[in-house]
């Protein structure tokens, strides 16, 4: 498969076992990533949106909330690629809480992409959620865990790339770049960096059975090591291959591997 493969040794299987039980566990979550149902851009003027309390508007710079006729409207205000939750509510006619006594409140998530403003909807009865048995993933295979050489850039570059989402876009900030060899082809693959510390590697490749793009998180990468250990099993969707409402950047461009990398978790059924 490739002449960069490692030996892989019980400690790294355990984690990938961990990684496993972790994603299976922490994805359904009452307002996780599964449970995403709408996504409605913020008009110029107090509209209605869905079934969200109030009528909802932006002037560009901040959002607002009219919680009802004659009251006084909320002011929000989130950076660029963020969100927070500003709500709950209980639909007309919905139990408070399911028989696990879980809640059924659906949670309002305030975000801005591109200088938009839009609230996403986060139901716990969503269907997506209802119907998730575990995200499918191939065995772990040591051939995959790979010794790569890197390279680190004096200064971090900014780059403009795509997202899940059509019209959107997102800036990252690249720190290096690494080799990887697969079935005898070299590419170079440019590393992100992540706001606590590390690095990601966002990249596409040839297998039919993936997601469009998938992320790998290198949580021990450190600026000036020669070389870094990729355990390609550790890669993971990002939340857009699970829900249509997500806005999840695009690799930087260049970042595909001109084989099937066929690691990590596959493309939820």
């Amino acid at each position: 498969m490739t002449d960069l493969t490692t030996r892989v040794d019980d400690t790294t299987l355990a984690a990938w076992r961990q990684q496993r039980t972790e994603r299976d566990r922490d994805l359904p979550t009452p307002h996780g990533w599964l449970t995403l149902v709408g996504y409605h851009w913020l008009p110029a003027r107090p509209t209605v949106l869905a079934d969200a309390p109030g009528r909802w508007w932006s002037d560009g710079v901040t959002a607002y909330r009219e919680p009802a006729d004659g009251v006084a409207p909320e002011s929000f205000e989130v950076a660029e690629a963020g969100s927070r939750v500003v709500g709950t509510y209980l639909p007309a006619g919905r139990p408070a809480a399911g028989p696990d006594e879980e809640t059924t409140e659906i949670a309002v998530e305030l975000v801005r992409r591109t200088g938009r403003y839009a609230i996403r909807l986060r139901d716990p009865l969503a269907p997506t959620r209802a119907a998730f048995t575990g995200v499918p993933a191939y065995e772990h295979d040591p051939a995959w865990v790979l010794d790569v050489p890197a390279r680190w850039y004096d200064e971090p570059r900014t780059v403009v790339v795509g997202a899940a989402r059509p019209g959107l876009r997102h800036e990252v900030t690249t720190i290096g770049e690494v080799d990887l060899e697969v079935e005898g082809r070299r590419t170079t693959l440019r590393l992100t960096g992540r706001p606590g510390g590390g690095a990601t590697l966002l990249f596409s490749d040839e297998a039919d059975d993936v997601a469009p793009w998938r992320v790998l998180a290198l949580d021990d990468a450190a600026p000036g090591d020669p070389t870094l250990r990729l355990d390609l099993n550790r890669t993971i969707n990002l939340p857009y291959a699970f829900t249509g409402h997500g806005t999840c950047p695009a690799p930087v461009p260049g970042n595909h591997v001109p084989a099937a990398v066929r690691a990590g978790e596959r493309r939820p059924s």
